[in-house]
């Protein structure tokens, strides 16, 4: 291929959440622009083979086989990967990386056109002022070099193209956005709504805010509560890159999509310190090809397009591309989950829901908001939900004949469980390196993962276990259950952090434009991004990230800076 068929104006690594976002932008302000994925093509509706089986249609009734968990030992630990949607989460024995035998990090990925914008768990919420003041005022690493106004337009246009359903609720630990109507909560989710609020002056209950739509938008038909998301949605009916942003981006006639296509390294030329372009391995045919642009836009996930900058290494940049800082893989965050507290209700045993809805409800944050909590900072918000037990719920009793099948006709009682996911602190030796002695099936050094919680979130976990007894205790629970299982960084796919956002380049890797300090043609806009974690899902973050940065990048391209 000749360097000017290989010519654009900017190059996106990743398809998914952010790179998805990236494409749309930058496409439609006019720029002819290479998308690059390390994996197979995904085609909307035509590539979800199992989006309308039953149950009984998979050859396992959903469960994974011996032989499939042999193969996803990682993936098959998450709620989303089963029989129906294992074709959409890589093979761990040919992915590998490596961690400390006594620090586990599960990472959970999906190497393909739309990446895990297939099968994110939607819940879609902003980070509040207090998360970007979090880290100066607690002097903790280093200051977010932006703040929620910064952002705030960018939410506001996000939320609107994703189609985001939810209440506006004026709380201020959980700003407001444009929303779709809200999905409706269940009578007992009502109920625990209503002792929470008025036995508190600063817990609060809301629908979960969630990139479902309740409306048609665009191409996309509203939600038609299958709870079947993870499979790829015929409908459109939440967000993924396939439904929505790529769809966008192809519109304009400016997207070249090249699936296949593993991004080796990003190449720098050191007259300029600008990037020319990236190095690829066609997966495939295993033969290296060169892409060249003006502006290139990591977005190949948190720990994807860390390892291209760390592989990335020049005589200008010995450690990687930009880390003159030496912040590059340090610094890694995830949530912490794995806290559940469930209780059971003897009310509205006259009700039922309809349909499967696919969200939940959200608590905010509400510790270290008012007063300093003595045991840690930072805090946590619950998700979760109420459900009436079906008829599954006679795998837990004991019985037999007749009498027994014809009760499991009868619906069991409502329950109510909550699942909080707590900050994580931004830890120097939380962090990612090459491992340049185990390589992957193409000879690519692959990650070393070096993560675990440390003593501010096991604190934290405690109280998660005490709050979410004491909310269900005063509703008129039963039968309370509270656990706290091992927390595995990695299990709450929020992995941030790795090149870090921040005001001084000797202290982080990126301004506040999301822009290498020191290579001014790459931005990086996925989690990697993110300087602090707060307790938020963090997706929509990411995606208001990519939309101001590529509009920055694209005035800056238009000044003649880039």
């Amino acid at each position: 291929m000749s360097k000017e068929k290989n010519q654009y104006d900017a190059i996106v690594v990743g398809s998914g959440i952010s790179g998805g976002w990236a494409a749309k932008e930058l496409c439609e302000k006019g720029l002819k622009t290479l998308v690059l994925e390390r994996g197979r093509n995904v085609e909307h509706i035509k590539d979800y083979p199992t989006m309308n089986k039953a149950p009984w249609e998979f050859e396992h009734r959903g469960k994974e086989s011996q032989e499939v968990q042999e193969k996803y030992y990682v993936q098959s630990k998450t709620y989303a990967f089963d029989e129906g949607s294992k074709h959409f989460w890589v093979n761990d024995k040919e992915n590998p990386y490596t961690h400390p035998e006594d620090k586990e990090f599960r990472w959970l990925r999906g190497n393909h056109v739309g990446g895990r914008s297939l099968t994110w768990g939607r819940q879609s919420y902003r980070l509040a002022p207090m998360d970007f003041e979090a880290n100066v005022k607690d002097g903790i690493a280093v200051d977010w070099p932006i703040r929620y106004e910064d952002l705030a337009p960018w939410y506001d246009k996000v939320e609107e193209f994703v189609g985001i359903s939810g209440r506006n609720e004026g709380y201020a630990q959980l700003p407001d956005g444009k929303f779709q109507p809200p999905m409706d909560m269940y009578c007992v989710e009502e109920k625990v709504k209503g002792a929470i609020e008025k036995n508190w002056d600063d817990r609060f209950m809301t629908i979960g805010r969630t990139a479902n739509l309740t409306q048609n938008k665009h191409n996309r038909t509203k939600c038609q509560y299958r709870n079947l998301c993870s499979r790829g949605c015929p409908f459109g009916g939440y967000f993924s890159s396939q439904a929505s942003t790529l769809p966008a981006a192809s519109a304009t006639g400016n997207m070249t999509l090249r699936p296949n296509s593993i991004v080796e390294s990003v190449i720098l030329d050191e007259k300029t310190n600008k990037a020319k372009g990236v190095r690829i391995i066609d997966a495939e045919t295993n033969e290296y090809h060169e892409y060249y642009a003006k502006v290139i836009f990591l977005c190949a996930s948190t720990l994807g397009s860390t390892w291209i900058m760390l592989n990335s290494k020049s005589d200008r940049f010995p450690d990687g591309l930009g880390n003159t800082s030496g912040t590059l893989g340090k610094y890694l965050m995830d949530h912490h989950f794995e806290v559940y507290v469930k209780a059971e209700f003897d009310d509205f045993k006259d009700k039922y829901h309809t349909g499967y809805r696919p969200n939940g409800i959200y608590i905010p944050r509400f510790q270290n908001i008012k007063s300093q909590h003595p045991d840690f900072i930072r805090g946590y918000g619950f998700q979760g939900g109420g459900n009436r037990v079906g008829w599954g719920y006679g795998n837990r009793l004991a019985g037999f004949g007749a009498e027994f099948k014809d009760a499991l006709l009868k619906p069991g009682p409502w329950e109510m469980s909550f699942m909080p996911f707590g900050e994580t602190l931004p830890y120097e030796d939380n962090q990612v390196t090459l491992n340049e002695n185990v390589r992957d099936k193409w000879g690519l050094p692959t990650l070393h993962i070096d993560c675990e919680f440390k003593e501010n979130e096991h604190q934290m976990r405690k109280d998660m276990m005490k709050t979410g007894k004491e909310m269900l205790e005063v509703a008129g629970g039963k039968n309370i259950e509270a656990v706290n299982l091992p927390a595995v960084p990695g299990f709450g796919i929020h992995e941030m952090g790795t090149a870090r956002m921040g005001r001084d380049p000797k202290t982080s890797m990126l301004n506040k434009h999301n822009q290498l300090h020191e290579v001014p043609n790459v931005f990086v806009t996925d989690g990697s991004a993110m300087t602090s974690s707060a307790c938020q899902n963090p997706s929509l973050t990411y995606m208001a990230l990519t939309a101001r940065a590529v509009d920055f990048a694209v005035s800056e391209l238009k000044k003649m800076n880039l």
